[in-house]
């Protein structure tokens, strides 16, 4: 296994949009959320750790959830979990992240992943993150890993890409879209080269800390200032003054969108971004009428159809004439909501707060 390869796991937000289950004290990167007898953050570390060596695996995430990781994965040691004290977006964590791991080795080339993706065909990902992590080392340039699209799905970000390519396989980046509408979302499958943005990407050290100092110099200049501290005593004394500098901008927009050397690989390894419960719903065994229930055995329907039902063990649910809900109980809360509305969720667990604090979100 080569030693210049690294990997950091984004594992510090609060999976809103799986309230009930997911909590802002136990979020849903640390669930069995699918039922497969691991957490989120197990199988991605699991999956990374056929590419790179485990001490070479760092998990960035709040520092409210350290305890958690260790619990959950009990092989990393203290200085591979970085805390940020507050969230500021994707671009302070990567780049707390890389600095760190270009104090290490500066020949590191990383992989920077979310906690909290299904990826159905290991193999075929490991073969991805193997080439691409050998073409950002050779070009020196940026790698975003797209997935080629099954259908004009609204919930996922988008890449568009050019014929030009580097080794064979990695075409030139010529757009990046947020969330599109229907209509939008249709055309780009249509016109054949948009893939979904899975949100991983590959890059060397020296490759990323260069894009830092172009495209975002103020971050930059925080964490190169932080050089002679990483990897001592008082690196989380000093991380913990700086976050509160940096700005709350996603590496999509901050460097993504406006590098020049930016390159996806496009592919198709079963991946699934477990955003919102219509997610899960997809991916689950459906029983008759297309309704899928997990975990309980203890669920009756009558005259119901495509619904996403989770329940607790033991709790005798019957439900009557519900049609493309989502029928969700955990923590003392429960949740009944049309399928087509579920981007509410995440407005709703803000309005609970309001109304009755944190204790049930």
């Amino acid at each position: 296994m080569n030693k210049n390869y690294y990997a950091i796991i984004l594992a510090g937000g609060i999976g809103s949009r799986f309230w009930p289950i997911s909590r802002t004290s136990h979020p849903k990167q640390f669930i069995d959320i699918i039922g497969s007898g691991k957490t989120l953050i197990q199988d991605t570390y699991q999956r990374l750790s056929k590419t790179c060596p485990k001490e070479n695996i760092f998990i960035l995430t709040n520092e409210n959830y350290t305890q958690l990781v260790k619990e959950q994965l009990p092989d990393i040691t203290d200085q591979q979990i970085l805390t940020e004290p507050v969230m500021r977006n994707t671009a302070p964590c990567i780049a707390y992240g890389c600095f760190k791991i270009e104090s290490l080795n500066p020949d590191a080339v990383i992989v920077v992943a979310p906690s909290d993706q299904q990826i159905l065909d290991e193999d075929a990902f490991v073969g991805s993150l193997e080439k691409s992590l050998e073409t950002a080392a050779e070009h020196q340039c940026l790698v975003t890993l797209g997935i080629k699209p099954s259908r004009p799905d609204t919930g996922y970000g988008y890449i568009q890409y050019t014929d030009a390519v580097i080794n064979n396989d990695f075409h030139k980046v010529k757009t990046f879209t947020e969330k599109p509408t229907l209509e939008v979302a249709k055309s780009f499958i249509q016109s054949g080269d948009f893939l979904w943005n899975a949100g991983i990407f590959v890059w060397s050290a020296r490759a990323i800390v260069q894009a830092f100092e172009t495209y975002m110099p103020d971050l930059h200049n925080i964490f190169a200032d932080a050089r002679p501290v990483y990897n001592t005593e008082n690196e989380a004394t000093h991380i913990n003054q700086a976050y509160h500098h940096c700005v709350n901008t996603s590496i999509d927009y901050g460097i993504m969108e406006k590098a020049d050397n930016v390159y996806v690989l496009p592919s198709d390894f079963g991946w699934s971004d477990l955003g919102t419960w219509a997610s899960i719903y997809e991916l689950s065994e459906k029983a008759e009428a297309g309704n899928a229930v997990i975990p309980n055995e203890k669920v009756i329907m009558y005259n119901s159809s495509d619904c996403m039902v989770n329940m607790p063990d033991g709790k005798l649910v019957i439900l009557q004439g519900l049609n493309n809900y989502i029928v969700v109980e955990a923590n003392n809360t429960l949740l009944i909501c049309p399928r087509d509305q579920e981007q509410s969720v995440k407005q709703i667990v803000a309005d609970v707060k309001s109304r009755f604090g944190v204790e049930y979100v």
